[in-house]
Protein backbone atom coordinates (compact mmCIF):
# COMPACT_ATOMS: atom_id res chain seq x y z
CA UNK A 1 0.00 0.00 0.00
CA UNK A 2 1.02 3.66 -0.60
CA UNK A 3 0.58 5.80 2.71
CA UNK A 4 0.55 10.18 2.13
CA UNK A 5 0.97 12.32 4.87
CA UNK A 6 -0.45 15.61 4.20
CA UNK A 7 2.27 18.25 5.78
CA UNK A 8 -0.02 21.56 5.96
CA UNK A 9 -0.33 23.97 7.25
CA UNK A 10 -3.50 26.11 8.95
CA UNK A 11 -4.74 29.55 7.50
CA UNK A 12 -7.28 31.74 9.82
CA UNK A 13 -9.50 30.64 6.85
CA UNK A 14 -11.21 27.23 8.23
CA UNK A 15 -13.02 27.42 4.37
CA UNK A 16 -9.73 27.46 3.15
CA UNK A 17 -8.10 24.72 5.28
CA UNK A 18 -10.71 22.28 4.38
CA UNK A 19 -10.86 23.10 1.09
CA UNK A 20 -7.05 22.48 0.83
CA UNK A 21 -7.16 19.64 2.68
CA UNK A 22 -9.59 17.90 0.30
CA UNK A 23 -7.53 19.09 -2.47
CA UNK A 24 -4.30 17.47 -0.92
CA UNK A 25 -6.64 13.98 -0.82
CA UNK A 26 -7.04 13.71 -4.71
CA UNK A 27 -3.09 14.61 -5.05
CA UNK A 28 -2.51 12.05 -2.95
CA UNK A 29 -4.95 9.69 -5.27
CA UNK A 30 -3.18 10.99 -8.43
CA UNK A 31 0.25 9.91 -6.99
CA UNK A 32 -1.07 6.66 -6.20
CA UNK A 33 -1.94 6.45 -2.56
CA UNK A 34 -4.34 4.20 -0.77
CA UNK A 35 -4.29 6.17 2.53
CA UNK A 36 -3.91 9.61 3.78
CA UNK A 37 -3.21 10.79 7.03
CA UNK A 38 -3.59 14.46 8.29
CA UNK A 39 -1.30 16.77 11.30
CA UNK A 40 -3.58 17.65 14.30
CA UNK A 41 -6.52 19.86 14.24
CA UNK A 42 -5.54 21.37 11.02
CA UNK A 43 -8.63 23.13 10.19
CA UNK A 44 -7.17 25.57 12.41
CA UNK A 45 -4.93 27.31 13.78
CA UNK A 46 -3.27 26.21 16.76
CA UNK A 47 -5.59 27.52 19.48
CA UNK A 48 -3.88 25.70 22.19
CA UNK A 49 -1.38 27.97 22.06
CA UNK A 50 -2.94 30.21 24.48
CA UNK A 51 -4.92 28.99 27.38
CA UNK A 52 -8.94 29.99 28.07
CA UNK A 53 -10.04 31.19 24.66
CA UNK A 54 -13.78 30.48 24.90
CA UNK A 55 -14.57 31.78 21.21
CA UNK A 56 -12.03 28.65 20.20
CA UNK A 57 -14.63 26.33 22.01
CA UNK A 58 -17.17 27.32 19.45
CA UNK A 59 -14.60 25.64 16.38
CA UNK A 60 -15.60 22.14 18.29
CA UNK A 61 -18.48 20.52 15.77
CA UNK A 62 -19.90 16.76 15.85
CA UNK A 63 -18.19 13.71 14.22
CA UNK A 64 -20.24 13.40 11.85
CA UNK A 65 -20.88 16.83 11.44
CA UNK A 66 -20.16 19.06 8.36
CA UNK A 67 -16.46 19.24 8.04
CA UNK A 68 -16.13 15.25 8.70
CA UNK A 69 -19.22 14.70 5.76
CA UNK A 70 -17.22 16.26 3.59
CA UNK A 71 -14.20 14.83 4.20
CA UNK A 72 -15.97 11.39 4.11
CA UNK A 73 -17.68 12.37 1.08
CA UNK A 74 -14.48 13.04 -0.96
CA UNK A 75 -12.64 9.55 0.74
CA UNK A 76 -15.93 7.73 -1.02
CA UNK A 77 -15.25 9.75 -4.16
CA UNK A 78 -11.55 8.77 -4.64
CA UNK A 79 -11.42 5.54 -3.08
CA UNK A 80 -9.31 6.98 -0.30
CA UNK A 81 -8.82 5.46 3.50
CA UNK A 82 -8.57 8.35 5.16
CA UNK A 83 -7.50 9.20 8.88
CA UNK A 84 -8.42 12.90 9.75
CA UNK A 85 -8.19 14.88 13.08
CA UNK A 86 -10.30 17.65 14.30
CA UNK A 87 -11.81 19.14 16.82
CA UNK A 88 -14.62 17.38 17.52
CA UNK A 89 -18.11 18.27 20.22
CA UNK A 90 -20.03 15.33 21.53
CA UNK A 91 -23.01 16.91 22.05
CA UNK A 92 -24.61 14.44 24.71
CA UNK A 93 -22.07 15.51 26.73
CA UNK A 94 -20.84 18.83 25.92
CA UNK A 95 -17.70 17.22 26.33
CA UNK A 96 -15.18 18.32 23.21
CA UNK A 97 -11.74 16.17 22.56
CA UNK A 98 -8.59 16.23 20.08
CA UNK A 99 -10.40 13.40 17.40
CA UNK A 100 -9.31 11.44 14.51
CA UNK A 101 -12.22 9.98 13.19
CA UNK A 102 -11.48 7.13 10.77
CA UNK A 103 -13.23 6.58 6.82
CA UNK A 104 -12.85 3.63 4.55
CA UNK A 105 -12.09 3.76 1.14
CA UNK A 106 -15.88 3.50 0.54
CA UNK A 107 -16.41 6.74 2.91
CA UNK A 108 -17.57 4.63 5.93
CA UNK A 109 -16.68 6.28 9.07
CA UNK A 110 -14.91 2.93 11.07
CA UNK A 111 -14.51 4.83 14.14
CA UNK A 112 -13.24 8.06 16.19
CA UNK A 113 -9.86 7.79 18.13
CA UNK A 114 -10.30 10.41 20.68
CA UNK A 115 -7.02 11.76 22.47
CA UNK A 116 -6.25 10.23 25.98
CA UNK A 117 -3.19 12.16 27.55
CA UNK A 118 -3.89 16.03 27.63
CA UNK A 119 -1.23 18.07 28.22
CA UNK A 120 -0.49 21.76 29.69
CA UNK A 121 2.71 23.33 29.54
CA UNK A 122 3.84 26.38 27.32
CA UNK A 123 2.37 26.69 23.78
CA UNK A 124 0.27 23.86 24.46
CA UNK A 125 -2.23 24.40 26.90
CA UNK A 126 -4.58 21.75 26.18
CA UNK A 127 -6.49 21.30 29.34
CA UNK A 128 -8.54 23.95 28.45
CA UNK A 129 -10.08 22.61 24.99
CA UNK A 130 -9.79 18.67 25.60
CA UNK A 131 -11.23 16.09 27.69
CA UNK A 132 -9.55 12.94 28.11
CA UNK A 133 -10.45 10.48 25.18
CA UNK A 134 -13.04 8.06 26.22
CA UNK A 135 -12.77 5.81 23.78
CA UNK A 136 -9.33 3.18 23.96
CA UNK A 137 -7.50 2.95 21.52
CA UNK A 138 -9.40 1.27 18.92
CA UNK A 139 -7.62 -0.32 15.80
CA UNK A 140 -10.03 0.08 12.35
CA UNK A 141 -10.08 -2.38 10.01
CA UNK A 142 -9.59 -0.61 6.97
CA UNK A 143 -9.68 -1.82 3.10
CA UNK A 144 -6.00 -1.28 3.04
CA UNK A 145 -4.99 -3.08 6.69
CA UNK A 146 -5.32 -2.87 10.11
CA UNK A 147 -5.04 0.98 11.45
CA UNK A 148 -4.62 2.02 14.89
CA UNK A 149 -4.26 6.09 15.81
CA UNK A 150 -2.29 7.31 18.55
CA UNK A 151 -3.05 11.20 18.63
CA UNK A 152 -0.10 13.83 18.97
CA UNK A 153 0.71 13.64 23.10
CA UNK A 154 -0.26 10.17 23.39
CA UNK A 155 2.62 8.92 21.33
CA UNK A 156 5.06 9.37 24.07
CA UNK A 157 2.94 6.55 26.28
CA UNK A 158 4.62 3.01 25.37
CA UNK A 159 1.49 1.66 27.09
CA UNK A 160 -0.72 3.39 24.00
CA UNK A 161 1.56 2.38 21.18
CA UNK A 162 1.25 -1.40 23.34
CA UNK A 163 -2.23 -1.43 22.99
CA UNK A 164 -2.38 -0.33 19.61
CA UNK A 165 0.27 -3.46 19.05
CA UNK A 166 -1.79 -6.10 21.02
CA UNK A 167 -5.16 -5.02 19.19
CA UNK A 168 -3.50 -6.34 16.14
CA UNK A 169 -2.11 -2.67 14.13
CA UNK A 170 -0.08 -2.87 11.35
CA UNK A 171 -0.12 1.00 11.01
CA UNK A 172 -0.08 3.55 13.58
CA UNK A 173 -1.01 7.11 12.21
CA UNK A 174 0.10 9.58 14.34
CA UNK A 175 -1.93 12.97 13.83
CA UNK A 176 1.36 15.79 14.98
CA UNK A 177 1.46 19.49 15.64
CA UNK A 178 4.94 19.22 16.69
CA UNK A 179 7.47 22.39 16.99
CA UNK A 180 11.09 23.24 16.35
CA UNK A 181 13.55 22.48 19.25
CA UNK A 182 10.18 21.04 21.18
CA UNK A 183 11.92 17.68 22.34
CA UNK A 184 16.04 16.99 22.85
CA UNK A 185 17.72 16.23 19.00
CA UNK A 186 17.08 13.11 17.85
CA UNK A 187 14.05 12.03 20.87
CA UNK A 188 11.17 13.19 18.23
CA UNK A 189 11.87 10.52 15.86
CA UNK A 190 13.57 8.22 18.12
CA UNK A 191 10.29 7.41 19.99
CA UNK A 192 8.47 6.69 16.93
CA UNK A 193 10.94 4.43 15.53
CA UNK A 194 11.27 2.12 18.38
CA UNK A 195 7.65 2.01 18.84
CA UNK A 196 7.32 0.42 15.57
CA UNK A 197 10.60 -1.61 16.25
CA UNK A 198 8.96 -3.02 19.77
CA UNK A 199 5.85 -3.53 18.45
CA UNK A 200 6.02 -4.82 14.73
CA UNK A 201 4.28 -2.31 13.02
CA UNK A 202 4.53 0.29 10.80
CA UNK A 203 4.20 4.19 11.75
CA UNK A 204 3.45 7.65 9.99
CA UNK A 205 3.55 11.15 11.71
CA UNK A 206 2.31 13.63 9.61
CA UNK A 207 3.12 17.20 10.91
CA UNK A 208 1.96 20.19 10.61
CA UNK A 209 3.66 23.26 9.13
CA UNK A 210 3.90 27.18 9.35
CA UNK A 211 4.39 29.82 12.02
CA UNK A 212 1.25 30.85 14.35
CA UNK A 213 2.53 33.37 17.33
CA UNK A 214 5.37 32.22 19.33
CA UNK A 215 5.16 28.16 17.57
CA UNK A 216 7.11 27.53 14.47
CA UNK A 217 5.71 24.00 13.52
CA UNK A 218 8.06 21.57 12.20
CA UNK A 219 7.12 19.84 9.29
CA UNK A 220 9.50 16.56 8.61
CA UNK A 221 6.83 13.68 8.37
CA UNK A 222 7.64 10.24 8.28
CA UNK A 223 7.03 6.79 7.55
CA UNK A 224 8.74 4.11 9.78
CA UNK A 225 8.41 0.06 9.13
CA UNK A 226 8.33 -2.51 11.48
CA UNK A 227 12.42 -2.34 11.64
CA UNK A 228 12.49 0.54 12.78
CA UNK A 229 13.86 2.15 9.26
CA UNK A 230 12.66 5.36 8.23
CA UNK A 231 11.27 4.90 4.92
CA UNK A 232 10.39 8.52 3.76
CA UNK A 233 10.78 11.87 5.51
CA UNK A 234 9.11 15.06 4.33
CA UNK A 235 10.82 18.55 4.16
CA UNK A 236 11.27 20.74 7.03
CA UNK A 237 9.27 23.98 7.75
CA UNK A 238 7.62 23.46 4.42
CA UNK A 239 4.06 22.15 2.88
CA UNK A 240 5.33 18.83 1.67
CA UNK A 241 2.74 15.71 0.23
CA UNK A 242 5.07 12.86 1.67
CA UNK A 243 4.40 9.46 0.00
CA UNK A 244 5.94 6.32 1.25
CA UNK A 245 5.27 2.62 0.49
CA UNK A 246 4.23 -0.20 3.51
CA UNK A 247 4.02 -3.82 2.83
CA UNK A 248 1.94 -4.58 5.51
CA UNK A 249 3.09 -8.38 5.22
CA UNK A 250 6.31 -7.60 6.75
CA UNK A 251 4.56 -6.87 10.28
CA UNK A 252 4.15 -11.03 10.57
CA UNK A 253 8.01 -11.28 10.27
CA UNK A 254 9.26 -8.57 11.87
CA UNK A 255 12.00 -8.96 14.80
CA UNK A 256 9.14 -7.78 16.88
CA UNK A 257 6.51 -10.71 16.36
CA UNK A 258 9.43 -13.37 15.42
CA UNK A 259 11.03 -12.81 19.42
CA UNK A 260 9.85 -10.22 21.52
CA UNK A 261 6.36 -10.63 21.18
CA UNK A 262 6.57 -14.86 21.63
CA UNK A 263 8.59 -13.99 24.76
CA UNK A 264 5.85 -11.50 26.81
CA UNK A 265 5.00 -12.39 30.08
CA UNK A 266 1.31 -10.54 29.92
CA UNK A 267 0.08 -12.15 33.35
CA UNK A 268 3.01 -9.92 35.11
CA UNK A 269 2.31 -6.48 33.55
CA UNK A 270 -0.78 -5.85 35.19
CA UNK A 271 0.55 -6.31 39.29
CA UNK A 272 3.33 -3.72 38.03
CA UNK A 273 1.45 -1.53 36.08
CA UNK A 274 -1.73 -0.94 38.37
Amino acid sequence: MRVALAQLAASPDRTANLARALDVMGEAKRAGADLIAFPEVILDRFFPQVPGDRKALELAEPIPGPASERVAARARELGLVTVFNLYELDPATGRRFDSSPVFDADGRLLGITRMVHITDYEGFHEQSYYAPGDQGVPVHATRVGKVGVAICYDRHYPEVMRALGVAGAELVVIPQAGTLGEWPEGLYEAEVRTAAFQNGYFTALANRVGIEGKLHFSGESFAVDPEGKVLARGKSQEEDLVLADLDLAACATSTARRLFWRHRRPELYGAWLG
